[in-house]
């Protein structure tokens, strides 16, 4: 598996917008990350229900006023 290179100024974002994520959802998504992509993020982790979900991905679009072009959040 190759491990990709990080930009450590989108490391921050991706870090700070997570932060930001967090925040906001108040802890429905757990394992939360946020990866930065040319044309937008991919969201990633656990959460209990779809609203918690979608709460994660539109949080995530007004957040980073970018689009979200995977929501690999996992409803369990």
């Amino acid at each position: 598996m190759r491990m990709r290179q990080v930009d450590p100024a989108i490391a921050r974002s991706e870090e700070h917008l997570e932060a930001a994520l967090h925040n906001r959802l108040g802890g429905r998504v757990s394992n939360l990350q946020v990866i930065f992509h040319d044309a937008g993020v991919v969201l990633r982790g656990r959460a209990a229900t779809y609203y918690a979900k979608q709460l994660a991905q539109h949080a995530a679009m007004e957040l980073a006023g970018l689009n979200v072009l995977a929501n690999d959040i996992e409803v369990y």
